[in-house]
């Protein structure tokens, strides 16, 4: 079999549900939460230079735009503690060859902005919503890749914390 040498995993095409709810041709853009270390310098006796330690994660976010003022989404701000709403954003990735991949983003979370921006007639309007998130997993292809919430972080479905979540007795 030949070597896969053109581009692949192109993003041709995305989609969002909204609290279960299909949002098909109303989201202008979305952006994904982006998993990032939080990180600490330190440079402790004997040591020649600082070296960073990974403590942890910092917070997720996600974000999208919709032109459209649409009511059922704003109703998913201010909802009371403990409520978080589903979102599942969906993406075609389609190598140069033709084959197409599935990407799948599971995230739960609460509604933190719902800005409504600026209104001007005759230009259309961008409502700029963001979502603090509380869980999040991405898959392609079906293949878990990462999933995350407060206590774990999977990478390909192994748990990156698992030794210390037995050491504190919590498995």
């Amino acid at each position: 079999m030949a070597e896969k040498t053109l581009p692949r995993f192109i993003l041709r095409d995305c989609m969002v549900w909204a609290d279960r709810e299909s949002k098909l041709g109303q989201i202008g853009d979305v952006t994904l939460p982006v998993p990032e270390a939080k990180r600490e310098a330190m440079r402790n006796a004997g040591m020649i230079k600082e070296r960073n330690v990974h403590l942890g994660y910092n917070a997720l976010e996600m974000g999208f735009k919709m032109p459209g003022f649409d009511p059922q989404i704003l109703k998913l701000f201010g909802l009371k503690p403990g409520v978080d709403t589903p979102f599942l954003v969906t993406g075609a990735l389609v190598d140069e060859d033709g084959t197409t991949h599935s990407a799948v983003v599971s995230i739960r979370g609460k509604m933190y902005k719902p800005d409504a921006g600026t209104w001007k007639g005759g230009d259309l309007a961008e409502n700029d919503y963001a979502v603090d998130v509380n869980y999040y997993k991405l898959e392609i292809d079906g293949a878990e890749i990462y999933e995350v919430d407060d206590f774990d972080f999977k990478v390909g479905g192994v748990s990156q914390y698992a030794d210390i979540r037995n050491a504190l007795m919590l498995n």
